[in-house]
């Protein structure tokens, strides 16, 4: 048995956490000397932040008393503040304080600022970590123009309910592929070096297991066993912490009955002692003082002794530590070490930003002006919505439009809403500026006539049928757009019907009615359920909101300009009934069977998804062979290469993801029935064929066992290669 630990990083994070290291090496005496000359009231104020408008038209809200604080030295950071002119102004009065220690301005970057990306869950489908690096490298530096250094992004948290609405902000339920996306998401945020102003601190959210809310309800409780926290939930912080992550911020939920902002276990036994992470953490809005409504100490002044005692370094506005660290340091139950270390890592990360020798370094008017909303950043947009769009059903070759249509019915207020382009967490985009489906083909074709119904009222769903049917009689082929709402998916968005409306449904029926080629724009922010109208629609294409150049990249899609290319990071369910669902579930003694019976399985609806994880269609075909491996039996500390050969059998060039999964057949914990353990994605002419080949570690073979050690047991293995997790072709293995 092979002893080991889960990095789940590449070697380049390991390096990147080393140059780390060094860097706060160098700027530890610094950070002792300010703090040596700190009262006590100037360092718990380090660790108190405030919000200002949420939409930053000003410095402050009404509260004119956090002015003051500021001058006092009382605030360490400031969030929902942006724009060069605003925190230069709030870093002024903190350069009137007694010490001059500069402010910190966080603002929720999730997937851009003025330019908005896909929403990460539809960028995940992209399976393009470069892509996820570039985006976030560009969020990044929009945000550092208008003067902000602090992003409250990626969410990683893994999540297999679609339930729960903010499975919209991170990368799906997978494990493997989360902590990939998390990594290069951190490294677009951060680049090499935090004091390049044209980065931003990333921040690690939310930790931990905030994803796995009992009932897909959003700040719910969280019940489960430690094997499966540590193997499912915690690899993607553990990962970015070895590629640097700044900042880590906690989330809302309880672990094993305490509250994860309260929680000694993960904070300071597992994040700051076992993983030595060195950067700051950050309490969730109101996290701190909720511990109250946890029912798991009794006001805001035990909270406060409960948050700073685990290792929550900064109270985001609970008014917690500010209002009672002081007096508990005084009455001896909390020890000024803890507020000395809380306080060492928020001035580390000011001097690591360049704050200490240039308050003002990020509120450059002549960077921001020629930063916001560039071209270069649209066009990054637009290249992100084509990747991220999918493609579940195209018969007889219904898409792509080859030739531009004399005539396009474009039916569906969703096809209109530019609100609805720019998805949820997405409130600092201007509306005006999002370019909506048909403002997209009216580009892609100048030419043809565009005939636009609603189809649907899009505040109450009401059926708009009559203008409907006329266009669509009219038209050579009908586009709808139909799905939910933006505000459908997101934070305290939780819904326990996951359906798309039944009058979009209708509408698709209806317009099929007209023996029109009738093609489906799925628009959402989470896995759907669309059974009702998928018999009578030619194609559908999922778009979740793809930002600013929405109706740019789909219209791109359906002209064919762009191959779809995009996978499910998510299974989508059947029936709700189904929920959670999820790909790499562990077998039972009665393993579910389409015979039913005594099995684990439902009387009443088929145990499959509507269509699995890694899921996704293209305009061409594609053949993957079954996997070669290098040889039948290996050793420990082998590599375990695999080679599969993957041939286009199609009329258009186009990209395919070649998936490779694992699963270890007996072992001392029960494994999944399938792990994603590599991918690599395929670009093909017609005809073409080229050979894949992917390596195994032996960390990619290893799993936690019941003593929380991650060890590699010998035995028998399957691989298993294919376009997506259900249809896969699979080789057999011994590890001795």
């Amino acid at each position: 048995m092979l002893v080991g630990c889960l990095c789940g990083c590449s070697s380049n994070g390991s390096l990147h956490s080393l140059k780390e290291v060094s860097i706060q090496a160098l700027y530890a005496q610094k950070v002792d000397s300010v703090l040596k000359l700190m009262t006590l009231d100037e360092k718990i104020g380090q660790l108190n932040q405030y919000t200002g408008n949420f939409q930053a038209t000003g410095p402050v809200v009404e509260d004119t008393t956090k002015i003051e604080q500021i001058k006092l030295g009382l605030v360490g950071s400031m969030l929902n503040i942006k724009g060069v002119k605003n925190t230069r102004e709030l870093q002024e009065y903190a350069m009137q304080s007694r010490l001059r220690i500069p402010l910190l301005f966080g603002l929720d970057v999730i997937h851009g600022l003025r330019t908005i990306y896909p929403i990460p869950l539809g960028e995940a489908a992209s399976f393009d970590l470069n892509l996820m690096r570039r985006t976030a490298a560009g969020a990044a530096k929009e945000a550092a123009a208008q003067g902000v250094h602090w992003t409250f992004a990626p969410m990683m948290d893994v999540s297999r309910d679609a339930r729960w609405g903010r499975v919209m902000e991170g990368a799906g339920e997978d494990t493997w592929y989360g902590t990939q996306a998390a990594v290069a998401r951190v490294q677009g945020f951060q680049g090499d070096n935090l004091a390049d102003v044209h980065t931003v601190m990333a921040c690690a959210k939310h930790f931990a297991a905030y994803g796995a809310c009992i009932a897909g309800k959003d700040y719910n409780t969280v019940d489960m066993s430690e094997q499966t926290l540590h193997e499912v939930y915690l690899p993607p912080f553990k990962a970015v912490v070895e590629a640097g992550v700044a900042s880590f911020m906690n989330s809302f939920n309880d672990i094993n009955g305490i509250p994860a902002t309260g929680n000694q276990y993960i904070q300071r036994q597992l994040l700051k002692g076992d993983w030595n992470f060195n950067g700051l953490t950050v309490s969730d809005w109101g996290s701190i003082g909720e511990m109250v409504a946890h029912g798991y100490v009794p006001d805001l002044k035990g909270a406060a002794e409960s948050a700073i005692l685990a290792g929550s370094d900064m109270d985001m506005e609970s008014r917690a530590y500010v209002g009672h660290l002081k007096e508990l340091v005084e009455a001896g139950k909390v020890s000024e070490k803890y507020i000395d270390d809380a306080v060492r890592r928020v001035l580390l990360k000011k001097f690591e930003l360049g704050l200490f020798d240039d308050p003002y370094r990020y509120c450059n008017e002549q960077r921001e002006k020629e930063t916001v909303l560039s071209e270069e950043l649209r066009n990054l947009s637009r290249e992100a919505g084509v990747k991220s769009i999918v493609l579940l059903k195209n018969e007889k070759q219904a898409l792509p439009l080859s030739e531009a249509p004399k005539r396009i019915a474009v039916v569906g207020a969703l096809a209109d809403s530019k609100v609805d382009m720019r998805g949820f967490w997405a409130n600092e985009g201007v509306v005006e500026e999002m370019v909506t489906v048909r403002e997209g083909l009216a580009s892609k074709y100048p030419d043809t006539s565009l005939l636009y119904a609603e189809g649907y009222d899009l505040e109450t769903n009401e059926l708009k049928l009559q203008d409907a049917l006329r266009v669509a009689s009219q038209s050579d082929v009908v586009i709808v757009a139909v799905g939910e709402r933006y505000f459908s998916s997101g934070e305290a968005k939780s819904r326990a019907d996951i359906n798309i409306p039944q009058s979009h449904q209708q509408l698709v029926k209806e317009l099929k009615q007209t023996g029109k080629k009738v093609i489906v724009l799925l628009m959402g922010g989470r896995p759907m359920i669309f059974n009702e109208m998928t018999p009578y629609a030619d194609a559908i294409l999922l778009t979740w909101w793809l930002g600013t150049e929405a109706g740019n990249a789909i219209a791109d899609v359906l002209a064919g300009d762009y191959n779809p290319s995009g996978k499910l990071p998510m299974s989508f369910p059947l029936h709700v009934g189904q929920v959670p669902v999820y790909y790499n579930y562990k077998s039972t003694g009665r393993p579910e069977s389409k015979n039913k019976g005594y099995t684990c399985c439902y009387q009443d609806i088929d145990f499959e998804p509507a269509y699995p994880f890694g899921y996704g269609l293209s305009y061409t075909t594609f053949e993957i062979s079954e996997p070669v491996l290098s040889k039948e039996t290996y050793t420990m500390g082998d590599v375990v290469e695999v080679t599969v050969k993957v041939k286009n059998t199609g009329s258009y060039a186009g990209k395919e993801t070649v998936q490779l999964y694992i699963r270890d057949l007996v072992a001392s914990i029960t494994r999944p029935v399938k792990e994603l353990r590599g991918y690599e994605q395929v670009l093909l002419q017609p005809g073409e064929e080229k050979s894949v080949s992917f390596k195994l570690s032996m960390n990619d073979l290893g799993f936690y066992d019941s003593q929380l050690n991650f060890v590699v047991e010998p035995g028998n293995f399957l691989v298993m290669c294919g376009a997506n997790s259900k249809d896969t072709k699979f080789a057999k293995f011994t590890l001795n």
